[in-house]
């Protein structure tokens, strides 16, 4: 159980951290992946060709709000930043952490702007942390007690994080580590254990059976990811990423936390916990992973960086609770907006120095003013939609070359009384009809990454109609939307299913 001080410190750091979140839902729009998100709500199934399927079942039950509001859409995700806060409470108590331990930890937490966006968004990683902490909380258990039911627990949580998101499978690979040690090899191997990895199986098949029906998109996804991305990481770059995102006065206590997992005697319990995290990490590095899925990782070791700095700093040293607290929320403060939309997109140009340039201001996270931008793209399609003759209209469709796009306006069409959208890109593929003939007329638009030839290559007749300027792209391809008017199709459904079938994810 957590002391009365302690229980008082997790409120107060929940209470906070949900009322940056609701500010920031007040101040954003939504990222492009999001609106994929969302859109799966819509089809409920066991997979998807980028990431396992709950994040769609999650999505189905915020869907039946009819909503396109931020807020509606980030519930699930407000929820399990509340559960995660709570989770590195209990960690850090059972652990040997007492109330210094906890409140540091949460304040390190809260002030990384990692945990801001990461865990703002509708997207697996916020419920991916949670998976990976819950099983974290009940390995640690189970090494305490060795008690059945957190072996049970564990094996639940592993399964529902695999079908979260793949990574939680680089702390499956970690708990290798137990198997060095002879105590928990025995307990182990004494509790049935192909009871547990039989129930493990159980829960992941029907993913796993999808996945299979479907050629294993998935594999696709990463290789082009591996393509395009993850082959040019570096570690060195990883890190600077790892220490800019987590703010960098936390490294302190990550640092420390990593050394002392490893090097604590007075505690010959950690010695396997660290081994599991460090094999982990090991992984992570060795896969060329981005910094974020280092992230669940990073909290534990922060877990332990707190309690060497209760256990062996506060307790020479004091009156050091007080300059750590105060450097940790005053780069907090400064950091935060950086996470999450705190400020008023003018007040974050303003205060994040982003001068003018080309005409426009590079800002980094979409969100910030995709509210904005959505708006100018849902008005300009539905004045192209509008121009359309009362025959064509009827028929009409909107094909998004991005699943953002297509998701974006399949979320606000009914406002703005405009067709569905289609797409052949990412999960959207599995949605488009696999026979018949296409309208006669389509409405199509791209960023700069598709142009007029693209959409020539299925139509006789394209033209470009209305072009929409974005004053906050960070990239070349995003300053500018094209809408075009789509008429005489060269191709049916059949035949645009099998040329992007292999195309999947570009």
């Amino acid at each position: 159980m957590l002391s009365r001080k302690i229980v008082l410190i997790l409120a107060f750091f929940c209470l906070v951290k949900l009322s940056l979140h609701l500010i920031a839902d007040s101040n954003s729009g939504f990222q492009g992946d999001e609106l994929l998100h969302i859109e799966t709500g819509n089809h409920p199934s066991f997979g998807y060709m980028e990431f396992p399927p709950v994040i769609g079942w999650l999505a189905f039950i915020q869907n039946q709000f009819h909503s396109s509001s931020v807020f509606v859409h980030h519930i699930f995700s407000h929820l399990a930043s509340f559960f995660i806060l709570i989770l590195i409470a209990l960690i850090t108590v059972k652990l040997g952490g007492k109330s210094k331990a906890v409140f540091i930890v949460l304040l390190c937490v809260l002030t990384a702007p990692a945990f801001g966006r990461g865990h703002q968004l509708f997207q697996p990683v916020v419920f991916t942390h949670f998976f990976w902490l819950f099983s974290f909380y009940q390995m640690v258990n189970y090494i305490r007690t060795f008690e059945k039911k957190h072996l049970l627990y564990l094996t639940v949580g592993l399964g529902l994080g695999f079908l979260t998101k793949y990574d939680i499978l680089f702390f499956i690979a970690g708990l290798t580590g137990l198997l060095f040690f002879k105590r928990i090899r025995l307990a182990i191997l004494q509790k049935d254990i192909w009871k547990y990895m039989l129930l493990f199986i159980v829960i992941i098949t029907p993913n796993v059976l999808w996945q299979y029906t479907h050629d294993f998109p998935v594999l696709d996804m990463f290789a082009r990811l591996y393509e395009t991305q993850l082959d040019k990481l570096t570690i060195l770059g990883v890190l600077k990423n790892i220490i800019i995102s987590l703010n960098p006065v936390t490294a302190v206590f990550w640092l420390a936390g990593f050394f002392y997992m490893l090097t604590a005697k007075n505690n010959y319990k950690y010695r396997p916990i660290a081994f599991t995290i460090l094999i982990s990490i090991i992984l992570l590095a060795g896969n060329k992973s981005k910094a974020y899925y280092f992230y669940p990782a990073m909290i534990t070791l922060l877990i332990f960086g707190s309690i060497w700095f209760e256990q062996k700093v506060l307790t020479k040293r004091k009156w050091i609770i007080y300059p750590a607290t105060t450097l940790l929320a005053l780069s907090g403060i400064i950091l935060i907006p950086f996470g999450l939309a705190v400020l008023p997109l003018k007040t974050f140009i303003k205060f994040a120095g982003i001068e003018k340039k080309d005409n426009r201001y590079e800002v980094t996270y979409t969100e910030y003013y995709s509210e904005s931008k959505w708006e100018k793209t849902m008005l300009s399609l539905k004045s192209v939609y509008d121009s359309l003759p009362a025959d064509e209209q009827t028929y009409a469709l909107i094909w998004g070359k991005h699943y953002s796009q297509a998701g974006g306006v399949n979320l606000f069409r009914k406002k703005y009384q405009v067709p569905k959208a289609f797409s052949y890109h990412g999960s959207f593929y599995l949605w488009t009809a696999e026979e018949g003939d296409l309208p006669k007329t389509i409405i199509a638009f791209s960023n700069g990454d598709a142009r007029i030839d693209f959409f020539q290559t299925f139509f006789n007749s394209v033209v470009a109609v209305k072009r929409i300027y974005n004053p906050y792209a960070d990239d070349e391809k995003h300053v500018w939307q094209t809408i075009y008017i789509c008429k005489e199709p060269k191709v049916n459904y059949h035949q645009l299913r099998k040329e992007f079938k292999n195309r999947v994810f570009e």
